[in-house]
């Protein structure tokens, strides 16, 4: 897996991903930034989250539960002194859909978290991650 980030002006970034796809980065104006796109940080929360949600949609498609949606609230605390690594992540899981099994899908996010996500587990080198999970009816 590989990446590209080019500077563009200020603290303005592009990153271009491996397969081609790129995204912008910025940073806040008392940094030198313009505010234009998601801080470098931010980016990684939203990697993580969309790591365990395509982890989780997978597994209820496997096991056939009638998923509808999925969104994923995630909050993050970082440490005060450099590096400002994140010290606590808490994710709220919402599944949507009628009749979802609260054991399949707690056993989807268990997994997610503990297992398959390599965000996760990175990020949970640093930080206290933790989640509640709430099933939604259509």
């Amino acid at each position: 897996m590989k990446a590209r980030v080019t500077w563009q002006e200020h603290r303005t970034f592009v990153g271009e991903s491996g397969s081609g796809h790129t995204v912008v980065m910025d940073g806040a104006p008392e940094h030198g930034g313009r505010n234009l796109a998601a801080r470098p940080m931010e980016m990684m929360l939203l990697g993580m989250g969309g790591c365990s949600a395509f982890d989780v949609v997978g597994m209820l498609e496997r096991a056939r539960q009638p998923l509808d949606r999925l969104e994923l609230e995630i909050e993050a605390e970082r440490a005060e002194d450099i590096p400002q690594v994140f010290t606590r992540i808490h994710v709220v899981y919402r599944a949507f859909g009628n009749g979802l099994s609260e054991a399949q899908v707690r056993r989807a996010v268990d997994l997610s978290v503990t297992k398959y996500c390599s965000a996760s587990l990175m990020l949970g080198e640093t930080a206290e991650i933790t989640y509640d999970l709430e099933l939604i009816e259509n």
